[in-house]
This record gives C-alpha cells, sequence and structure tokens, in this order.
C-alpha cells in the first residue's frame, strides 16, 4: 500500500480531525460514566424525589422532630430530606422505632442527595448511590456519608 504525499495543511486538518473524534468519544465516555442516570437507577427502577421537611436547630444545635400520620416519616421504609440552617440530613425510618440519619451531602461534590429509589438515596448531580446507613453503594463517591446518632421517644425523633 502506497501512502499518497500530504500538504501541510492537509496532514494538520485531518490530524485535528482525529484528534476530535478521539476526544468527543472520550468525552462523551465520561459525561456517560459521571451522568445524573437521567431519572433511573443502574437496576433500572425510577428514582423519587424525596420528601423535604423544614427543621430549625435547637440551640444545643440538634433537630427536632415530631412524627406524627402527618410526618413524611411516620412509615417504616420512608425516608426524607432535613433541611436546616446547618446543613441537610438524609433521615430514613428503617424500622419500628429506628431511624438513621445521615449527611444529606454527596461525598463525591457536595450535592444535596435528593433522590430515592428502592431503599437507597441517589445524588442527582453525578449518580452516586448510598445504603440508608450512609455507605456508598455506587460511584463515582467512595466516601461514605457521615452518620448522626439519633434518638426516638414518645415520637419525637432528635438528631445529634
Amino acid at each position: 500500500m502506497a501512502f499518497q504525499k500530504q500538504t501541510r495543511r492537509q496532514f494538520c486538518a485531518h490530524t485535528c480531525q482525529g484528534a476530535a473524534l478521539a476526544l468527543g468519544g472520550a468525552l462523551a465516555s465520561a459525561l456517560q460514566a459521571c451522568g445524573g442516570g437521567g431519572g433511573t437507577t443502574s437496576a433500572g427502577g425510577s428514582v423519587s424525589a424525596l420528601p423535604t421537611i423544614d427543621a430549625s436547630l435547637t440551640s444545643s444545635g440538634t433537630v427536632v422532630l415530631t412524627i406524627d400520620s402527618k410526618s413524611p416519616l411516620f412509615s417504616v421504609g420512608s425516608a426524607a430530606l432535613v433541611r436546616t440552617s446547618g446543613g441537610n440530613a438524609l433521615v430514613a425510618h428503617t424500622a419500628q422505632d429506628t431511624f438513621v440519619a445521615v449527611s444529606g451531602n454527596c461525598t463525591h461534590q457536595a450535592c444535596t442527595i435528593t433522590g430515592w429509589a428502592n431503599q437507597v438515596y441517589v445524588c442527582p448531580c453525578h449518580g452516586s448511590h448510598f445504603a440508608t446507613t450512609g455507605e456508598v453503594l455506587a460511584g463515582p463517591a467512595v466516601i461514605s456519608l457521615p452518620q448522626f446518632r439519633t434518638e426516638f421517644t414518645n415520637n419525637v425523633l432528635t438528631i445529634l
């Protein structure tokens, strides 16, 4: 096979086209890998928005929530995003009198986690998945969400 002689202009044009194609493919792969999931989980389930509860911090820095039949956290298996002036927490009602609270900010790039699918928190920015305990189930996040202590007495949940 014989190579055709190219002008400098043709060489540069072909080289730039090849680089653009390679970069475009790499960029598309990177964006797909870091994508927000398009409203579905990796298992194909639908991602729902977490209910949001606006709460206040007490003078001691704790959050106190009444859990009654009107609360989005009333049923076992439910979860909510609790927003305060001090930050966000994700709260899951995991058993009859048991709640788990973790940071509401993704450890990948600090996006507020707002998705919920099949008992899993889903970050809307890059698709990281977290267990209700804060453990990373799927990245790009590699660090678990910090957990907060909780106490539940007489239908009052305290996040410490």
